[in-house]
């Protein structure tokens, strides 16, 4: 049941005072006949009460329409008002319409089995055609009104049944389009880190070297030739690195400022085919001390010839990229080994990287570049995005660092 408000609603006030000032004009002019001169100013008094009704007819419910049912009956005794009638199916039709669904109920069932009722019962006192003119009657009073108010009242909840999946459609695709947002920032920061990290780990490394080159210049009385020579080169591996790491930068920035992945710079993803070029910068980015220990060896033991998917091309490029140049960081000198496999065109990549670790008798300051562990991290997430899984640890005779990652490709039957 509804709770009443404190004032009435302005369109249910107009309601009500029009079929007052209806019924007053009408008894004024003495239209009522044989009731008026019975009853005078009584017939007013039913008049009265269902306007009264008329005021809490969306607010007062089922109250008013209690009032209204006596008001009717009592209007009937005395010769059937007109004002009265219209205002009581006005009620009748607000009970329906904003009460609430168990009273519209009650009141459209009521209705019709007053109407069967009535019929019924007269048939035995009255001829049948005047029967039929009072079921009539009652059922345009009573279930004509209630039933209108019912198909409305089933029209404005399915109007707010579709408003609300509206919403909720409007709120799951704002939901799918944050998740997507949220994705592809988490993929350019993978993205971001992989093509850049190796450039400014080779930077780290030979900045430390060429430091150590000048600091041995001064201190050495015979080896200042050879302390130049080596901060020279160093300083050319740095000025390279940067060069390659800001242009891999702006590419990205051009593909997040432009909405169409428009670029001035190249914007193709690396394949596998430049394996041999990556392994060829790491080798030139080891430090100079180091250089000629270092070895990257590229082994393709891939025996089908079947053209990879683009994401798992660049997923195994990225991966050996991170690898390596975790390698640079910590490694010990020695042999870096990028191996790739692939027996049939629907078995999955494999790709495994196995670098020297260092012994517990060789002295290490720690890593030759600082790291935020994000590396690892981004390995694993492309390989689950693609279905994938990826390992990384030392080998069982704890020798050698090894980087495994298996990459399904499409048509491979998951396990």
């Amino acid at each position: 049941m509804h709770l009443p408000r404190r004032r009435p609603a302005r369109d249910d006030v107009l309601i009500a005072a029009a079929g007052l000032a209806f019924g007053l004009a009408l008894w004024s002019l003495g239209v009522l006949g044989d009731a008026q001169e019975r009853h005078g100013a009584l017939v007013l008094l039913p008049l009265a009460a269902v306007c009264l009704a008329t005021l809490g007819r969306r607010t007062a419910q089922p109250w008013v329409l209690l009032l209204a049912v006596l008001a009717q009956l009592a209007d009937a005794t005395m010769g059937t008002f007109l004002p009265t009638v219209i205002l009581f199916t006005d009620v009748v039709y607000a009970s329906v319409l904003y009460g609430s669904p168990r009273l519209g109920r009650l009141v459209t069932r009521a209705s019709v089995a007053f109407s069967v009722a009535a019929v019924l019962v007269l048939l035995a006192l009255v001829p049948p055609g005047e029967v039929l003119l009072f079921g009539a009657l009652c059922a345009g009073l009573t279930v004509a009104p209630a039933w209108t108010g019912l198909v409305l009242r089933d029209h404005r909840e399915a109007a707010a049944a579709e408003r609300l999946r509206a919403e909720q459609t409007a709120l799951l695709a704002e939901f799918d389009r944050n998740q997507a947002v949220q994705e592809e920032r988490a993929r350019m920061a993978r993205e971001l880190h992989d093509v850049v990290a190796n450039h400014l780990s080779a930077i780290a490394i030979h900045a430390t070297a060429a430091q150590a080159a000048a600091d041995g210049r001064e201190d050495a009385e015979d080896g200042g030739g050879q302390a130049a020579e080596a901060a020279q080169r160093a300083l050319g591996v740095i000025r390279e690195n940067s060069v390659r790491g800001l242009t891999e930068m702006r590419r990205l920035i051009g593909l997040l400022r432009d909405a169409e992945g428009a670029d001035e710079g190249p914007t193709a993803s690396p394949s596998l085919d430049a394996l041999d070029a990556l392994l060829a910068r790491c080798r030139a980015a080891a430090a100079p001390e180091t250089a000629e220990s270092f070895a990257f060896v590229l082994k393709d033991e891939r025996t089908s010839a079947a053209p990879l998917p683009a994401p798992v091309e660049l997923a195994a490029y990225r991966i050996v990229q991170e690898a390596a140049t975790n390698a640079l960081k910590h490694a010990a000198p020695g042999e870096v080994t990028v191996r790739l496999a692939r027996p049939r065109p629907e078995s999955a990549l494999t790709v495994h990287v196995a670098s020297a670790m260092q012994r517990d008798g060789a002295h290490v300051s720690g890593p030759r570049a600082p790291g935020a562990g994000a590396g690892l991290v981004g390995m694993r997430e492309r390989a689950a995005l693609l279905g994938g899984e990826l390992e990384a640890g030392p080998d069982a005779e704890g020798a050698r660092w090894e980087v495994r990652a298996r990459l399904p490709v499409a048509g491979e039957e998951r396990r």
